[in-house]
């Protein structure tokens, strides 16, 4: 018994070691990839309540992604399951069975009083320019839902 725990926890702390290895490997290289995910990325700031505007947004630790475009008055969206490798997304769109490779590269830059700069290729949703403010970092679906609502108004 003390050897299969002894196992386990060996194993453990090698699946661990592995893991933070990899998300240390991924932050040098891809410093400015991450950039893209878990922020909320408009491709203009709407003029008025009933100006749509395009929303984009990814979730690395659920693997999800959202499309939108929406006014205060209309709006609609389509999610999408991907996996991040570098500044390639792979996404699967689950109501379409649709699969896309989109490149996103993430910059600082100061357009338009914006803080970042997004472009996106590859995808035959949403725009091809977004950007994104210091502060509109996401933790949650409800967090970019509750952005995108002060923007509305």
């Amino acid at each position: 018994m003390r050897k299969l725990v002894l196992v386990v926890v060996i194993a453990g702390l090698g699946f661990g070691a592995w893991k933070w290895h990899a998300r240390a490997t991924a932050r040098a290289t891809h410093g400015e990839a991450k950039l893209v995910q878990n922020r909320l990325w408009i491709d203009h700031v709407p003029k008025n309540d009933r100006d749509t505007f395009q929303v984009f947004a990814t979730l690395s630790d659920e693997g999800i992604g959202i499309f939108q475009a929406t006014s205060a008055w209309k709006g609609g969206y389509e999610a999408f399951q991907y996996e991040a490798n570098g500044d390639e997304l792979r996404a699967v769109y689950p109501q379409t069975g649709d699969k896309e490779k989109l490149h996103a590269t993430a910059r600082r830059c100061n357009d338009g009083g914006m803080d970042y700069c997004l472009e996106l290729s590859g995808s035959s949703r949403g725009v091809q320019k977004y950007y994104s403010l210091e502060g509109w970092e996401l933790d949650s679906l409800a967090d970019e839902q509750a952005q995108v609502r002060a923007l509305e108004h």
